[in-house]
């Protein structure tokens, strides 16, 4: 299994790669949530994610409310089909800020 990694690219630009799941979702949630806290503009790319499920989909979810909360804009890119797939099935494909790469 590969740990989930949120990695910084530059100016707001975050990747998020490898498994998002129940045993790798929490240590990464909170890197997430300090970087929401201090950037304003923040876009993350899951394109090197390998794996994920609902609870990947519940991280995605949770740093959108902490962003909501401080005015941040959160956007993400490269969902996985899993991610998109579980997030159609549960109704909540409208809430996640997905942008294609020509939006940037």
């Amino acid at each position: 299994m590969s740990e989930a990694r949120l990695t910084p690219l530059g100016e707001g630009r975050y990747s998020l790669d490898g498994v998002l799941d129940f045993a790798t979702v929490t240590r990464v949630a909170g890197k997430g949530i300090a970087l929401l806290r201090r950037d304003a503009l923040v876009d993350i790319d899951l394109a090197g994610v390998e794996s994920a499920n609902s609870a990947g989909l519940a991280l995605l979810l949770e740093w959108l409310d902490v962003a909501r909360a401080r005015g941040a804009r959160l956007a993400y890119r490269n969902l996985p089909d899993s991610l998109v797939r579980i997030a159609a099935v549960s109704n909540l494909a409208a809430l996640l800020p997905m942008v294609s790469a020509i939006d940037r």
